[in-house]
């Protein structure tokens, strides 16, 4: 086997394994080292995504909204249930299932692709613009070289300053992934994408949820209007939402956790929890990668500093993924995988970040492409609003979830399509008909104008387009 590569990606999540794959599909040599292993020690390709993120939370919260269906939804459906249990041992397996299944894909995928892949983590040794020398710690310690290196090491979830995670009573999203009981009352720390994911999935289970944010505002990268209209659904499904919270001394018993807090009043307030999720953000994953020895050059958040096109200050070095600038999203890191080795074969890789979509998977879910309406408004930008609630939609009230709304934002004079905002139904699979719109620069009228199949969640949007123009037809 060669030991020598025309590209060597460090990393095999989202990012990384697209990029050696497309390197591979463009001729070239390629590996791509990654360090995960699976229970049993071996290879775990696909990053945090895969094995403790964006896979199994959508496993975990596919089994509790059916668990919820049974407990509460189906009545109205005319189907009685009686004797209804929980299996949360086969409900935890069946996500482990899932992720192995990601796993094992991602390797069919190197091999048939021939990618070479090193189980094992890899850095940087030496090097310069004539190559790099990889150092790959695995089971054997080796070392490989490559002339052109893609780094997407990927982030770690941020830890609370004197409440480290032990993932038995304060956890990550690791931990939160893996409760091997459903606790009676759980706190979560931080109201973003996964406080909120996991919160709802404790929840149907049959926890007690108080989320604890420190902002005054809820979502707020959302607009505003559906971020305000997601935050009454949840509350009325039974998170207890807390804006505006000042978190104190963080202590952990045998069994619990206290969290010592100030609320948006400034009163003290103390929280007992059988389990504590802090979800605060996560931070660059450099660690280990000797960026130092090489003189590869971090920026003052901790990312690797990179141009507009993924390279970084070494000649023939790049990275990808949440590891440098930008949304820390999957999707966002395989698009910017794809783009780099095409540039590495002199093509012209494409991401633009004005039409990455954001996926927030609660019930309803949350999924938004392009500006909110304060940005507009912030930047002075002159814009058309179209709403269209799922309440007057007939797809919607045959699924029994008529919960959200569909809303565009359109220029004022051009109409082009500058936003769209999405809380209901399959928000995640009808945001993607936006991305296309605004990809192709199309108006607010174009999807007005294109026929949608009826009875279907997707006229939603296409009345919401209507509406810019006022003229939405069944509202």
């Amino acid at each position: 086997m060669s030991k020598n590569f025309d590209v060597v990606v460090i990393g095999g999540g989202p990012g990384g394994y697209v990029a050696a794959i497309r390197a591979a599909q463009l001729g070239f040599n390629a590996a791509c080292i990654d360090e995960w292993k699976n229970e049993k020690g071996g290879p775990a390709p696909g990053g945090t995504c895969t094995n403790v993120g964006c896979i199994p939370s959508k496993a975990l919260l596919q089994s509790s909204e059916h668990y919820e269906h049974a407990s509460h939804g189906f009545a109205e459906h005319g189907i009685e249930v009686k004797g209804l249990g929980l299996n949360l041992d086969k409900m935890l397996g069946r996500k482990n299932t899932v992720v192995k299944q990601n796993n094992d894909g991602i390797l069919y995928l190197f091999k048939k692709n021939k990618v070479t892949f090193f189980h094992g983590r890899g850095s940087f040794v030496k090097g310069d613009a004539n190559g790099y020398e990889i150092k790959v710690a695995g089971a054997a310690e080796e070392t490989i070289t490559a002339k052109h290196v893609i780094v997407a090491t990927g982030s770690n979830a941020r830890a609370l300053p004197g409440a480290e995670f032990d993932e038995k009573l304060i956890l990550s999203n690791t931990g939160a992934l893996a409760i091997s009981e459903v606790p009676k009352k759980l706190g979560v720390i931080g109201a973003g994408v996964i406080g909120l994911e996991m919160g709802s999935v404790w929840r149907r289970l049959g926890a007690e949820v108080t989320v604890l944010e420190a902002l005054p505002t809820f979502l707020g990268a959302v607009d505003e209007q559906i971020a305000k209209e997601a935050q009454k659904l949840l509350t009325k499904q039974g998170l207890a939402v807390n804006l505006g919270v000042k978190i104190g001394a963080i202590k952990t018993g045998k069994n619990s956790v206290t969290v010592e807090y100030t609320d948006a009043k400034g009163d003290a307030q103390k929280g007992e929890f059988d389990k504590l999720i802090v979800s605060i953000g996560r931070t660059p994953n450099t660690i280990g990668l000797n960026a130092e020895g090489v003189g590869l050059k971090l920026d003052e958040r901790g990312f690797i500093a990179v141009d507009g096109d993924c390279k970084t200050s070494l000649p023939n070095v790049w990275a990808v993924g949440d590891v440098v600038r930008g949304p820390m999203l999957a999707h966002k890191a395989e698009e910017e995988g794809v783009a780099v080795a095409e540039r590495i074969a002199g093509q012209h890789g494409h991401v633009n970040f004005n039409t990455i979509p954001w996926v927030i998977y609660t019930s309803p879910e949350i999924a938004w492409v392009g500006k909110t309406e304060q940005q507009l408004k912030a930047d002075g930008v002159q814009y058309k609003a179209g709403t269209f609630p799922f309440l007057a939609n007939g797809r919607a009230r045959a699924l029994g979830d008529t919960s959200g709304m569909v809303k565009f934002l359109a220029d004022a004079k051009t109409d082009e399509i500058l936003g769209v905002h999405i809380v209901g139904p399959m928000a995640s699979e009808l945001i993607s008909e936006a991305v296309v719109a605004m990809e192709f620069r199309a108006s607010s009228e174009d999807i007005a104008r294109i026929c949608h199949a009826h009875p279907s969640l997707s006229e939603a949007t296409k009345e919401a387009a209507l509406a810019v123009d006022k003229r939405a037809l069944n509202f």
